[in-house]
Parts: structure tokens; C-alpha cells; sequence
């Protein structure tokens, strides 16, 4: 039984009490239920006399009892107080014998009432964009580019831009090769990006037959410390030059990607180059509603929550800079900040998981399978993603959460007000992705 309390804004601090006869009575129903299985030699199993059970287990079961009660009194008293718990309490039984009363401490943040919110006082600058025929254009000359073959060329032919190269090469610092800086039949889409700034561009101008020398510096924050920064010379043969082919533009075409004609390719690409848009502006909606809702709602934050999520940052930090490989600008932890982001996180946290409860939020089968399978898509093997969220239930809560997060922002986003504003495609997607 609770008896006393103290209490300083969310953080409550109870005394109970509990009498050693009710303690026993609870540590004799858990040994009771712990006998069933238990074997022990002398005697038939489920048939071990509660006093021999007593002799040898009575103190763990005396544990476990005493935090049943401690829970079942904690439960009553929450009740009572028409309050929610942060976290677990943290119990103090300091001083307490077997077979003697039980006097407790414990200490716990509870949730703060989430004030009322007049979201149709709110104001959303929503930007629109102009879909513009030329993205349409270049989304397709990207299919009909994914869809190229590549035609060997005759000898003279010099390599251009775009063109693949099959190389040979090997690399030296100085007169030495080092290690990884050679390959055979190498095939090198000229103009990718894939090697060091400055090698491709040397490669176009050459015929299949050419041997060369490339001369680059690695970039000073190249991956391998012992090139980064370093002039490198190249060693090229050039076996043949290949050019890619686009197909026809046709019905035939715009068949091979699944659509029927290539005006029903067009208005598809369309449709999709829309629905991105939408999608990028509804994001920054997302983005200037949380903002408005961290500044604007005033709420008490439990510690034990921004504690949480400050230990949460510090486990990351400090995990980056384990694998870093000592290349990160700056190792010192900003408790300052990072404990400024942390009460930002767990206060919109606790608005979207207050609003979305009291709105009936739910988070459907369909809504976890179709988010599963969205990221299972991004790798080669979807079967490990799956496999994944099968085996680790904590993933499947966290995606839940987020899932329920995500709903409960889209819900509120109904009820603000909205002023459009148009801007470029270009300036849309790169405010999307600078959040």
C-alpha cells in the first residue's frame, strides 16, 4: 500500500508499505507455481512439499513477489491519479531482512496531459510546382539509355563521352605500383564518375590500341590514407572502344517498359513525376508543421525520456567515431545541443502519440507490409529484410511507431490551413532532401 508521496512537476516519489505475511503469502504462490515443474531427487515432480521448496528458493521467490505487490500498488495508485507512467520506476528497498516488513521507495516520471491544440489556427505555406514536358523528355531518354547496347567500334574511332572503354590499367606512386591500382578488361563508362576526377576526361580522344599514361591526385579525403593527396600516374591500355546505341523511340519501345503506346509511357511518367512532387511538397508540409508544433506547444518533458534519447546520441556518437577510422572533424560530444535536440525529439514525440491516440491512429497489417516491402525493394536481397523484422520483434516496434508517427502528422496536416506557394521542380526535391 502507498502511503505517502512527493511530487515535483512529472517526477513523483511514493512510499509504500507492505507486511511480511503478505509478502510470504505472494512468495508461497509463486514457489507453488515454480513446484509444478521442478524436480528435485526424493521426490515425484510437480510433488515437492512447499517447506522443502521454502529451504532452497524462498528468497528469489520473495523477490519476485515484492515486485508483484510494488507493480500491483504502483497500478492502483496511477489509477487512482488518472496518471501514466514515463518509464519503469526505480525502487529502493534499502534496508529490508527476510521476514520482516517491507518498506519502499519508488521514483518515476509520468507522461504530461498534452494541451489543446487549435491546429486550424495554423498556417502551411504548401509549394506547387508546374510539371515541365522537358522532365518527361529526360526521364525517358534515361529508360532508353538504361536500355542501350553497347556496339564495339572500329578502330579509328576515338572515344567520346558516354562511350565504355575497356581498359587495362595499373597505378604507380612514383615508380612504385600500389596495391589495388591495376585491372584487365576493365569496362569504364566514360563520363560516370566512377574513378578519381580527371581519368576518365583522358581516356576520350584515344583509339583501341592506344597505351597512355593518366596522370591524377587522389582527393585529400580519399578513403585509403596512403594515396589521399597523392599525385598518381596511370598506365592505360585501351582495348576497345564501345558506343552506346539508344533503341528507337516507338510503341515497340515504350512495350519493353509495360505500357502500350508511347503517349500512354508519357502520361505514366507523368503521373509518377506528380505524385514525387506532391510527395516532396507534402514533406516539407511534414517538415514547417513539426517545427510550429516543437515551438509552439508549451509541455513539460519527463527526464527519463530526454535522458533516453540523450544516451541514445551519445551510444551513436560514439559509435561514428569508432568507424570513422579517425577521420572525423570533431570527436567532442555537444552535450549543450544534443540535449536540446533530444527534448525536441521526445516533445514531438509525446504530441504525435497523445493527438494520434486521442484521433483513433491506428497502424494496419497493410501498413507494415507495404512499409516493409517499400524497404525490402531498396536491397539486392529482400529476403534478408524480411527475415530481419521475422526475428527482431524491437524493429518491428520501432517501425510501428514510426508508422504511427508518420499517420498521425498526415492527419493533422487535414486540419491546418494551407497558402501555396509555386516554385521550380529543382528548388522543390532540393529543400526535400535538405531536411
Amino acid at each position: 500500500m502507498i502511503k505517502k508521496e512527493k511530487i515535483k512537476d512529472l517526477h513523483y516519489s511514493v512510499n509504500g508499505f507492505l507486511t511480511a505475511k503478505e509478502v510470504q503469502t505472494a512468495a508461497d504462490e509463486v514457489l507453488q507455481k515454480f513446484g509444478k515443474d521442478v524436480k528435485m531427487p526424493g521426490f515425484r515432480a510437480g510433488h515437492v512439499p512447499l517447506s522443502v521448496l521454502r529451504q532452497k528458493y524462498n528468497a528469489s521467490a520473495m523477490g519476485e513477489a515484492i515486485d508483484k505487490l510494488m507493480n500491483a500498488d504502483l497500478e492502483k495508485y496511477a489509477t487512482d491519479k488518472k496518471i501514466r507512467l514515463a518509464g519503469s520506476p526505480k525502487a529502493d528497498l534499502s534496508g529490508w531482512e527476510i521476514g520482516k516488513d517491507v518498506e519502499y521507495t519508488l521514483e518515476f516520471d509520468i507522461l504530461p496531459t498534452l494541451p489543446t491544440m487549435d491546429l486550424e489556427k495554423i498556417t502551411l505555406t504548401k509549394k506547387v510546382t508546374k510539371l515541365d514536358e522537358s522532365e518527361v523528355d529526360k526521364a525517358i531518354e534515361n529508360l532508353r539509355r538504361s536500355r542501350s547496347t553497347a556496339e564495339k567500334q572500329a578502330a579509328a574511332y576515338k572515344a567520346k563521352d558516354g562511350d565504355t572503354a575497356v581498359i587495362d590499367f595499373t597505378g604507380y606512386i612514383g615508380n612504385t605500383a600500389f596495391e589495388g591500382g591495376a585491372a584487365k578488361m576493365h569496362h569504364l563508362v566514360l563520363g560516370s564518375g566512377a574513378f578519381i576526377p580527371g581519368f576518365e576526361d583522358q581516356i576520350i580522344g584515344h583509339k583501341a590500341g592506344d597505351e597512355f599514361d593518366v596522370n591524377v591526385k587522389f582527393p585529400k579525403d580519399y578513403h585509403a590514407d596512403n594515396l589521399a593527396g597523392k599525385a598518381a600516374r596511370f598506365a592505360v591500355v585501351l582495348h576497345e572502344v564501345r558506343k552506346h546505341v539508344l533503341p528507337e523511340l516507338n510503341d515497340e519501345f515504350a512495350k519493353t517498359v509495360g505500357q502500350e503506346t508511347i503517349e500512354k509511357l508519357r502520361e505514366h511518367i507523368r503521373n509518377i513525376l506528380n505524385e514525387q512532387y506532391d510527395e516532396a511538397s507534402k514533406q516539407e508540409m511534414r517538415n514547417e508543421l513539426l517545427d510550429t508544433l516543437a515551438d509552439k506547444v508549451k509541455l513539460d518533458l519527463p527526464e527519463t525520456l530526454v535522458e533516453q534519447e540523450l544516451q541514445m546520441a551519445r551510444h551513436e556518437h560514439e559509435h561514428h567515431h569508432e568507424h570513422c577510422d579517425g577521420k572525423c572533424e570533431d570527436h567532442k560530444f555537444d552535450e549543450k545541443k544534443e540535449r536540446k535536440e533530444a527534448e525536441r525529439r521526445v516533445k514531438l514525440g509525446l504530441i504525435l502519440a497523445e493527438w494520434g491516440t486521442q484521433n483513433k491512429i491506428e497502424v494496419t497489417r497493410d501498413d507494415m507490409q507495404q512499409a516493409i516491402w517499400a524497404e525490402a525493394a531498396r536491397y539486392p536481397d529482400p529476403k534478408q529484410v524480411f527475415e530481419f523484422y521475422n526475428k527482431n520483434q524491437n524493429a518491428v516496434t520501432m517501425l510501428r511507431g514510426m508508422i504511427f508517427e508518420r499517420k498521425a502528422l498526415d492527419a493533422m496536416l487535414t486540419h491546418v490551413k494551407t497558402k501555396e506557394k509555386s516554385v521550380k521542380p529543382t528548388e522543390l526535391f532540393q529543400q526535400a532532401k535538405a531536411k
